[in-house]
């Protein structure tokens, strides 16, 4: 550092304040310092920085599965927020969701330096206290019905649901059949559940829902099944993947979309608008629960060293994306 203060003509302070990204230092002294880095080579020891203030500039991200779209989007949000505000991720998935699993997720990512966590919980674990999170560990929760224990951060998953049945409704469908997630999912089950209340209170008697796992495989083995009701002329799908799957069986069997069947997804991934036909479905804002996290577990740090504790759940809102796989029920 003094080597580079002596070379650009500027204190050894000037040089800290340039590394460390502070203000208070023009423009031209930034560039000169900048340039006297480059030219001996020099970067901070971010190690030593990080002893010297106590924090690594690093979050931590526990998930459970990698395999959906939503977590894997979820994850994505979450990285980018958390450069924008100059902190690095490490990640670390947890095959097993169990109370073990979780204390050693834990334990590693202390062992790799981290100064928070975030953590993707999308299966019911938080709210069954299966699992617990370690006291003393500043945490966000994605995803999960953690509670009032932990701050969580979440889709709103019931409010987008029941957009998509009262749309159906709203067409002139008489009742709308659920394509659901898997029963271990806080989502699916949410989703679930407004699909249900919302036919209850429009005085639909709700048809037994139909289940999948998230996959468009299992997406199509349900749709087989619904083809052959010919009662059967809109289903509210638990996410597009499944919605996919269920597009292909009812081209088999010769219904057709819309006009015998009409179909919404939930999360609008970025293909949906290249289904055939393209999908209504509802759009869930994963761009803003990673920055929801980040800045959430950002404050809560901020929170600690002030001797403050804060939890809560923020929902972010839904909408949904009217596109051509709905439309009125054909005159029997």
């Amino acid at each position: 550092m003094a080597d580079v203060a002596r070379l650009a003509g500027v204190s050894s302070q000037t040089v800290s304040r340039v590394s460390n990204g502070f203000p208070g230092v023009t423009e031209e002294t930034r560039r000169q310092v900048l340039d006297a880095m480059r030219e001996l080579g020099y970067r901070p020891n971010s190690a030593a920085r990080a002893l010297r203030r106590g924090e690594f500039r690093t979050l931590g991200v526990i998930t459970f599965s990698l395999s959906t779209m939503g977590n894997i989007r979820t994850l994505e949000a979450i990285a980018t927020s958390a450069a924008q505000h100059g902190y690095a991720v490490t990640l670390l998935p947890v095959a097993v969701p169990t109370q073990d699993e979780v204390n050693g997720a834990f334990s590693r990512l202390g062992e790799l330096a981290v100064d928070a966590v975030i953590v993707i919980m999308e299966i019911h674990l938080l709210d069954a206290a299966t699992v617990s999170l370690p006291p003393g560990v500043q945490v966000v929760v994605a995803d999960s019905d953690a509670g009032d224990r932990y701050t969580v951060v979440d889709t709103d998953q019931a409010g987008g649901a029941r957009d998509a049945v009262r749309h159906l409704l709203d067409l002139g469908h008489e009742t709308v059949w659920h394509l659901a997630g898997p029963e271990d999912s806080f989502a699916a089950q949410r989703r679930a559940n407004a699909w249900r209340a919302t036919l209850t209170e429009a005085g639909r008697t709700p048809p037994p829902p139909v289940r999948g796992d998230w996959s468009a495989e299992s997406g199509y083995r349900a749709g087989l099944r619904l083809a052959d009701r010919p009662d059967c002329t809109a289903v509210f799908a638990a996410n597009d993947q499944m919605a996919l799957g269920l597009l292909r069986a009812l081209h088999e069997r010769g219904r057709e979309v819309p006009g015998d069947v009409s179909v919404v997804g939930f999360d609008d991934i970025p293909e949906a608008g290249s289904f055939l036909p393209p999908l209504t479905t509802i759009h869930q804002d994963f761009a803003e629960v990673g920055r929801l996290c980040v800045e959430g577990v950002i404050g809560k740090m901020r929170q600690r060293a002030q001797g403050v504790t804060e939890h809560g759940t923020t929902l972010v809102p839904t909408r949904l994306v009217v596109r051509g796989s709905t439309g009125t029920p054909r005159v029997r």
